[in-house]
């Protein structure tokens, strides 16, 4: 992704001396003070891209991801009560009705949340209202069986529906309906 970022500077960079030329030739008598914006907004993304060099490649040895905005995830819900945990010295109750532990496949969608060394705690939802934006269900499409966070929620003419993605994943696993939604994830434990 940081690469696609510093490929677009440079397209811009080139556009903006393709203007330049442009304007030189065609509009002598605003060359001047065109040109000086120019040299301004190269010399900006000149250094833009100097510092993606100096710190991505150089200094760390890595590629970090870079976003622009706010890029965090919504929280899942509050299942768990604080009243529902009961610490004793050599263990630890969670008191939840029908809850099933789950594992997950080594798909890396879900990382570093889900892994498969994650316990999962799920339980069966009673219907659409107990699953909102952030929670992690597990549901089937296609004939799989997947676990993405649930990222937006809305209605249609076919009822309620859950826009779900998997936290590593660049696309959205398109409508999922609650019929097709076997686990909500109350609990992780790693």
């Amino acid at each position: 992704m940081t690469l696609l970022y510093l490929f677009l500077i440079l397209v811009v960079t080139i556009k903006l001396l393709q203007i330049t030329r442009f304007i030189n030739f065609n509009f002598p008598f605003l060359s001047m003070k065109f040109e000086s914006i120019i040299n301004y907004m190269m010399i900006f993304l000149i250094g833009f891209l100097l510092c993606f060099i100096v710190n991505f490649f150089i200094i760390s040895g890595y590629e970090f991801p870079f976003s622009f905005g706010n890029m965090s995830l919504d929280s899942p819900s509050d299942f768990i009560s604080s009243e529902d945990i009961i610490v004793f010295p050599d263990m630890i109750v969670i008191r939840v009705g029908n809850a099933t532990i789950g594992r997950y496949a080594a798909t890396g969608s879900m990382l570093p949340v889900l892994s498969e060394r994650a316990n999962g705690i799920k339980v069966k939802p009673k219907s659409e209202e107990e699953i909102g934006v952030g929670d992690i269900i597990t549901f089937r499409q296609s004939g799989l069986l997947i676990v993405h966070r649930v990222v937006d929620k809305g209605n249609d003419e076919k009822g309620v529906y859950f826009i779900t993605k998997g936290d590593n994943n660049d696309v959205i696993d398109g409508k999922i309906r609650f019929e097709d939604i076997d686990y909500v994830i109350i609990g992780i434990l790693y």
